[in-house]
């Protein structure tokens, strides 16, 4: 599961902004472990905001280290997240589900995209168009993660537009 990427440098010490965090912020904790690349680092720092965290890790020592990984996906293994809440997914879950509606295909999802006032799937048909989904509880009937596939409610979706 990605964690977010690593961010600018802050500091001289090594520490870096998150950027593209998780929500789930514990993952970040002191004491944790993630990959960045194919190295593993335990976090031995964290401050900044929910929106903004920063982060010290053990083994980047210095500003240039942190420069040095700048963009790379901060990554954790999945049995690290514990249990999620009903009606809630991972990322790497969705993407490349097949979005239907009324036994239609709409296409499949590229990505989640974290937008100002919600979440939403971008959903790519087959002429290569885009639908932007948002992950609500009116639009989004049902999840099947086993089938890989996402029921929508199009009278939602048709009211949107």
């Amino acid at each position: 599961m990605r964690l977010g990427r690593v961010g600018r440098p802050h500091g001289n010490r090594g520490a870096f902004h998150v950027s593209d965090a998780t929500e789930r912020l514990d993952l970040l904790d002191p004491g944790r472990s993630f990959q960045i690349g194919s190295a593993t680092f335990s976090v031995v720092w964290r401050g900044g905001t929910g929106a903004r965290p920063l982060i010290m890790v053990d083994g980047i020592a210095d500003r240039e280290s942190a420069r040095a990984l700048n963009g790379e996906p901060i990554t954790v293994a999945r049995g690290e997240i514990g249990q999620l809440a009903e009606r809630e997914y991972l990322v790497d879950d969705l993407i490349s589900c097949e979005v239907k509606a009324d036994g239609r295909s709409l296409g499949r999802v590229r990505d989640v995209l974290l937008l100002p006032s919600v979440e939403a799937i971008e959903v790519v048909d087959a002429a290569g168009l885009t639908r932007l989904v948002p992950l609500v509880s009116d639009a989004i009937e049902q999840v099947d993660l086993e089938h890989r596939t996402i029921e929508v409610n199009i009278t939602f979706l048709a009211a949107e537009t």
